[in-house]
């Protein structure tokens, strides 16, 4: 049996391996035939106009092509993804706006701003006791950063004194 079962194999193998050999070499031959290859190319192009009029053949009957139903069913996933969003947004709306959390952060604002106004009123009131001549007294660079803030000023005005006279004399 042992001799039965190699002789298949050998025979098995010496089959495949020159048909392999011979149907590639067919295969190449074929190909490089320009008379196969010219027909390849024209079923093709059969193939592409008969699609092309069945594409027109549909669409003057007014039945969608598969391209068609294609485009559709993409754009129906790009809605469906743009609505999901919008559910997405209303469900964080509704759980920021459910009953009383925003009474709740107001309180807590008006809260914060009564301690802030109070904060801010105890500290102006040691300065209110304080005029400002005597702050300037007492701090002999506030009289040096006043006479600068004044002379800044009459220096903006002489700069526009003559801007004005160029306008009054358009105007006129």
């Amino acid at each position: 049996m042992s001799d039965g079962s190699s002789h298949t194999a050998n025979l098995r193998e010496r089959l495949t391996t020159g048909t392999e050999d011979k149907l590639g070499r067919a295969l190449a031959d074929l190909l490089e035939n320009p008379l196969v290859t010219g027909t390849i190319g024209r079923a093709f192009d059969a193939r592409e106009r008969a699609a092309q009029a069945q594409e027109l053949a549909l669409s003057a009957l007014n039945i969608p092509t598969a391209a068609d139903i294609e485009r559709l069913t993409r754009r129906l996933r790009s809605v469906s993804q743009r609505l999901e969003g919008i559910e997405d947004g209303v469900h964080r709306i509704n759980r920021a706006l459910t009953e009383g959390s925003v009474e709740r952060r107001l309180a807590a604002m008006e809260e914060q701003l009564k301690a802030l106004s109070g904060k801010l009123s105890a500290t102006s009131r040691p300065a209110a006791k304080t005029t400002p001549a005597r702050a300037r007294r007492a701090d002999p660079e506030a009289k040096t950063s006043t006479a600068k803030a004044s002379a800044t000023k009459a220096a903006a005005a002489k700069k526009a004194a003559p801007k004005r006279a160029v306008r009054a004399k358009k105007s006129a």
